[in-house]
């Protein structure tokens, strides 16, 4: 009774806080890393793999390429500081300039032929019931996820000058319609793998084959998030169907166009694996890129990895500075809007 008395009286003990009563005040930290830091830290083992495994090999390959690095070099003498002796030959060489233009033409031609293809096949897999879009889905992509060098032999042999399957389909045509399409009739013996034209068309065909899955496939990932409102809404006011992709699909998949533009300008550039096994090597000069030239520059006797070292650097440069342009100025059409 005492102590209830001198609590009901204001003295002793202090009350108890009411039920619910919430404490707002943040709990201390008993030890350990601020919590801004924790971000930074967590990131330290990706940025340590990318260091190790992109970034240091491309500051050696740059420094490779102001250097003269033969057998002797590789098995431990010295390398012999050349400034920039390897970039001067190299601009000076013939087969570099139809290296680089065959690498641009195909390129250019490669990624609009793989963006259009993909595309159209994003939007007609958008049409299809689900069950039949996984199905042609997961068929696709089976091109898409074939090793790179057992297409190109697939590919290699189809177009074989003695047993390919073209020139057997070619010739099972009849005479007169082969004529007519094509101008001749018998195509046994074809060698279509030693002309450098006719190497880069099938090189074409076999890179849009393999590469437009993956861009249908996010091309429908990209539609399916879009609300069919706003197609229903367009169909109502009698929008035509190129309209309504102008107007309403494009500007809000332009992001992922955006990704799968430089992705694509990034990997036609760097082609190598198919351009080799089609070329049958590196006999065929007139068929390089920059990749199979830095390749032949580097491995090839004599060997000259310095100069091979400052193709790769070209190389690298020409992709850095498209995409940088090319996503400057996604940014700013965004900005403008």
């Amino acid at each position: 009774m005492a102590n209830t008395s001198t609590i009901a009286r204001g003295g002793g003990a202090s009350p108890a806080p009411a039920r619910g009563h919430r404490d707002d005040t943040p709990p201390r930290k008993r030890g350990g890393l601020p919590a801004w830091v924790i971000p930074y830290v967590l990131l330290v083992p990706g940025l340590l793999v990318i260091g190790g495994l992109l970034l240091y090999p491309l500051f050696q390959m740059a420094v490779m390429s102001f250097q003269k690095v033969g057998l002797r070099e590789v098995r431990g003498a010295p390398a012999e500081s050349v400034g920039f002796e390897n970039y001067t030959k190299l601009f000076e060489t013939e087969l570099f300039w139809t290296s680089l233009r065959n690498t641009v033409v195909f390129a250019a031609v490669t990624v609009a032929l793989t963006l259009i293809l993909g595309t159209l096949v994003g939007l007609l897999l958008n049409k299809l019931s689900k069950a039949m879009s996984t199905f042609l889905v997961v068929g696709i992509m089976a091109a898409w996820a074939t090793p790179q060098i057992a297409s190109a032999i697939i590919w290699r042999w189809l177009f074989d000058a003695e047993s390919g399957v073209i020139n057997w389909a070619l010739n099972a045509l009849p005479d007169w319609l082969s004529t007519l399409l094509f101008g001749r009739a018998d195509w046994s013996g074809e060698p279509w793998l030693n002309d450098p034209v006719s190497i880069y068309v099938i090189l074409i065909l076999m890179v849009v084959w393999a590469s437009f899955p993956f861009i249908a496939v996010s091309v429908l990932a990209g539609l399916r998030s879009i609300a069919q409102e706003l197609y229903e809404a367009a169909r109502v006011d009698g929008a035509s169907a190129w309209r309504i992709f102008w107007r309403i699909t494009f500007p809000l998949l332009k992001p992922v166009f955006a990704v799968l533009t430089v992705l694509s300008i990034i990997w036609d550039f760097k082609v190598f694996t198919q351009l080799f096994v089609l070329a049958g090597g590196t006999s065929n000069r007139e068929a390089f890129n920059l990749s199979l030239f830095s390749y032949t520059q580097a491995f090839s006797a004599p060997v000259k990895m310095g100069m091979g070292a400052a193709i790769a650097v070209v190389l690298t440069v020409i992709l850095l500075v498209i995409t940088f342009f090319y996503v400057r100025q996604i940014v700013k059409t965004e900005d403008v809007r």
